[in-house]
């Protein structure tokens, strides 16, 4: 009997020196679009992706050495592919690197995908008529895109829950986008109240275990729902009917290293090729999403503009201004007001949110007597002082040094640490209320120690002052939460960036909203140098409107997104001399392919213009026509040289 030898071209997972990106291997099997395979390529073996069957080529060809995945990825993940791989103008490997899962040729036992086994009291959902609108608004929007603008505390997890039953009930799977790890169990614990089949994949598991819910959802029978962050949107669930990306204004939703994609964005590719409804869910969206969808379909903006719940009370907000001394008497940086309300908060029994955006004890170490300061001697950044290891520590590279007795220029022994981290403000918490039970949630928890680990006792109580970043300003629901005290409401306005302001006013909004979402009285107190400020004043009022018209106008006088599209360009060289140069030169060969819409700024140091011993010097495009600034990336050189299409920082 003979054997029919069929052609495909396949897509490696590794670059494979000069050739192209597509090659062609022989097989004795019928394969289709989309499966997994292993290849040799040399002496080893690499992962691909089928991309189609082909004809006998001219040159001989290898065969497959091995099926990986009998089920093939579902043909709009791979027009996802191509789409990612063509608007960020990546290499098709790394996306294909992002889209599967590490290990994939590994040789595994059988493991099943994680559960988790939280649980929250409320366990039936029953919608509002402001909810139930919304529900008929975002539901006859078939294969379309809605953006849910519900205030803090509205329902918007209650209206993805009826939303996905509806959708599961059709037999179509549902994937619900969150921008932290750490509010994957508060929003698992919500869905699984209602869902049997729900699965949870993250960055924190193992890769075994992220492996094996790939390949459940791959091989899955039944519609699934997929709950997790940005990486959660490529898992390979044949037939989705509706996509939810909650809190969808959250920065961490673009990918900062190559294909550098925006979830938004591949969110609506993918559900385009599925028919499938997108819900971008937030209190705050982005000026930047707000606007398109004001000026591209208005009539999928769906507002939730009343709280879930009609005994619901708002809380009583109290604003202390950081410039008058006099409300700081019994400690440096916590007003006596604020202090007053955490301890009528503690002992009434209640759980109390103190947040400010800064880990650390304190940012700044100096000597009182020459004025020097302790800074990263390979980024040359301020060291901040971790108190509770007493060493001073980069947080661009992670150097680590002991804390000087006396200064190295002037050998006084006036040394003193400058300004409030979230250790700090720990430590002060813990001197006044010594029996309180204290938890700290930021960048520098270890395993156990975060959000996520920590949720059933948050949830149950069981921890009395809750002291975090921003990880904790958003999504949480903690229904013995009674006070939350903001530490410095304006720190983040003084980054040179023009969306400051906005991240300001988000993170205010989102961290008062944490209470007033039930029955009971509950107290907010927040501190400012700049309570005029308008991202400080809308923040604490919760006036998206009123900021938003501010934020856009503003905008619109600088030439900023949503009126233009920026490039970001940053070259990296070990020496001062050789970055200003290639940054020079750049600029240089770029001016005469700019267009009449475009505007160079710079070249100019970076933001961070020093980074584990290099130097970082930038060139920033604006221009009207994204397709224009895409057009220039051929005349990047290819070495020393980063660039970033829709950049969400230019810092």
């Amino acid at each position: 009997m003979t054997v029919m030898v069929k052609y495909y071209l396949v897509s490696p997972l590794r670059v494979i020196g000069r050739m192209g990106t597509d090659l062609t291997y022989q097989s004795d099997l019928a394969l289709k679009p989309g499966q997994v395979v292993s290849v040799s390529v040399g002496k080893k073996q690499v992962p691909a992706v089928v991309l189609k069957s082909t004809d006998k080529p001219s040159f001989a060809t290898k065969p497959i050495d091995m099926v990986v995945t009998t089920s093939p990825l579902p043909r709009p993940l791979l027009e996802l592919h191509r789409w990612l791989s063509d608007y960020y103008v990546s290499h098709p490997v790394a996306v294909w690197q992002t889209m599967l899962p590490s290990g994939i040729l590994k040789k595994r036992r059988e493991t099943s995908a994680k559960r988790l086994e939280h649980r929250r009291e409320r366990t039936h959902f029953v919608l509002n008529k402001t909810q139930k609108q919304a529900f008929s608004s975002v539901w006859n929007r078939s294969g379309k895109t809605s953006l849910l603008h519900g205030i803090t505390g509205s329902g918007k997890t209650a209206l993805y829950v009826e939303l996905s039953k509806k959708t599961l009930a059709e037999g179509k799977s549902v994937i619900v986008l969150v921008p932290e790890i750490a509010l994957t169990s508060q929003i698992v614990a919500d869905f699984t109240g209602h869902i049997d089949n729900v699965i949870v994949t993250h960055s924190t598991m193992t890769e075994a275990t992220r492996h094996a819910a790939w390949l459940e959802a791959l091989e899955s029978p039944e519609p699934r729902v997929v709950i997790g962050p940005r990486s959660a949107l490529f898992t390979p669930l044949k037939n989705i009917g509706l996509i939810v990306i909650d809190e969808c204004h959250e920065p961490s939703y673009k990918q900062e290293k190559a294909p550098r994609y925006s979830a938004l964005r591949a969110a609506s590719v993918l559900a385009k090729h599925h028919g499938a409804r997108l819900v971008l869910g937030s209190a705050t969206p982005s000026v930047v999403d707000y606007y398109l969808a004001e000026q591209t379909d208005p009539d999928g903006i769906v507002r939730l503009d009343t709280l879930a719940r009609p005994e619901a009370v708002l809380p009583d907000v109290a604003v202390i201004d950081m410039t008058k001394h006099h409300n700081f008497n019994r400690s440096q940086f916590l007003s006596d007001t604020l202090i007053q309300k955490l301890t009528e908060t503690l002992a009434a029994g209640h759980q109390a949110l103190l947040f400010h955006n800064r880990r650390g004890s304190a940012p700044t170490t100096l000597c009182e007597n020459c004025g020097w300061s302790a800074a990263c001697p390979r980024c040359f950044s301020p060291l901040t002082l971790h108190a509770d290891r007493y060493k001073l520590r980069c947080h661009l590279c992670n150097h680590e040094e002991k804390v000087p007795t006396s200064c190295p220029q002037c050998h006084a022994a006036n040394i003193i640490h400058k300004g409030i981290g979230t250790k700090r403000v720990e430590e002060e918490v813990k001197k006044l209320f010594p029996k309180s039970r204290v938890a700290r949630f930021d960048g520098d928890n270890l395993a156990g120690e975060t959000v996520d680990s920590q949720y059933q006792a948050l949830y149950d109580g069981d921890i009395d002052i809750i002291i975090g970043t921003q990880v904790i300003a958003k999504g949480l629901d903690l229904p013995k939460l009674r006070f939350v005290g903001v530490i410095q409401a304006d720190s983040g306005l003084a980054l040179p960036e023009y969306q400051s302001s906005e991240r300001v006013f988000q993170l205010l909004a989102q961290v008062s909203g944490r209470v007033g979402r039930n029955e009971h009285k509950s107290q907010v107190v927040i501190q400012s140098y700049q309570p005029e400020h308008p991202a400080v004043k809308h923040g604490i009022a919760r006036n998206y409107e009123g900021f938003y018209h501010e934020a856009l106008a503003e905008r619109k006088r600088a030439g900023f997104p949503p009126f233009t599209y920026l490039f970001k360009m940053t070259c990296s060289y070990k020496s001062e001399a050789a970055s200003i140069r290639a940054a020079r030169s750049l600029a240089n060969s770029l001016r005469p392919h700019l267009s009449k819409n475009m505007q160079l700024l710079g070249p100019a140091p970076a933001f961070y213009e020093r980074v584990r011993d290099s130097y970082r010097w930038q060139l920033v495009i604006k221009s009207t026509s994204r397709g224009d600034l895409a057009k220039l990336i051929e005349h990047i050189p290819p070495t020393h040289w980063q660039h970033e299409l829709d950049p969400i920082s230019l810092l």
